[in-house]
């Protein structure tokens, strides 16, 4: 989603040490970032007054970073500056929380050179638990070999958003990827997860997929709970005959399928509980 489909009056962006409203700009054209791609980033939430698990959602911001070589801030100081964002606008706005990190000068390896940063925190709605629809993609998921993938790396979401682009022209809204060996390994922009016969089953990281914050979280409470989760290699038709299906990411948390290709699927009670006890954890604390 694009930045300016969101009010601009409710964006701020912490930058060269100092707060600004709207979208300011951040780079040039000899910025290695702009024309070569060396940026990462990180989203969390922060919704009804809560903000789950955004210490480790800094820890991954500042992984991200090291591996593409750069020089990040420390995950805490990270986090302090997103919590004084957060700050600007009332106690139970939500609201998605971006810090992104990236190379000024160098050639292709942008190394620790002029490393730079900015934090986002704008208004951004949860969205309704009513669910999507869903098709398989003819566009792969790459492996560590092929691309930064032990990164949440901007670079990896040109492929997501082909990915998008040829679901919607088939009617759904969003898509399903396989890695190179044709296994399942998630939704666009999302982790996936399946249920059959009283069990969860979700797709293990094998270094295509991101190993969400949020898909983490889901998995120890659902175990906690006494559900079976089972993390392995998963094949498209066994998605395809699930008793259910839904998402972890941090942009919607848990959210349904109701239809995948030409099947119609309803929320059902793995998804339920999922979403119950992620709501339930969010608020402990």
């Amino acid at each position: 989603m694009a930045i300016s489909q969101y009010d601009q009056n409710k964006c701020w962006t912490y930058v060269d040490g100092k707060w600004l409203q709207g979208n300011p700009p951040l780079m040039g054209p000899w910025s290695d970032a702009s024309w070569l791609g060396s940026v990462i980033f990180d989203g969390s939430r922060a919704f009804e007054g809560v903000t789950p698990d955004l210490d480790l959602h800094c820890q991954r911001c500042e992984r991200s970073a090291l591996a593409f070589g750069l020089k990040p801030l420390k995950a805490g100081a990270i986090e302090e500056l997103v919590r004084d964002g957060i700050g600007k606008f009332p106690r139970n706005t939500p609201l998605y929380l971006r810090p992104m990190f990236w190379a000024e000068t160098n050639f292709l390896d942008p190394g620790p050179v002029e490393t730079r940063y900015a934090i986002s925190v704008y208004e951004s709605a949860m969205p309704s638990t009513k669910g999507f629809s869903a098709g398989l993609s003819t566009f792969r998921r790459p492996s560590y070999e092929y691309a930064p993938t032990d990164a949440k790396a901007a670079c990896h979401y040109a492929n997501s958003g082909r990915a998008v682009r040829e679901a919607q022209a088939r009617g759904f809204d969003n898509a399903v990827l396989l890695d190179a060996i044709g296994k399942v390994s998630e939704f666009t922009t999302s982790n996936l997860f399946y249920a059959k016969d009283g069990a969860v089953h979700t797709p293990i990281p094998n270094g295509t997929l991101l190993n969400g914050i949020t898909r983490q979280r889901v998995i120890k409470l659902l175990r906690k709970a006494g559900i079976e989760v089972h993390e392995r290699a998963i094949s498209w038709p066994e998605v395809l005959a699930a008793d259910e299906v839904f998402s972890t990411g941090n942009y919607g948390k848990v959210i349904p399928v109701t239809r995948l290709e030409t099947r119609d699927l309803q929320p059902g009670p793995m998804f339920k509980k999922a979403r119950e006890l992620y709501w339930e954890f969010a608020h402990s604390g």
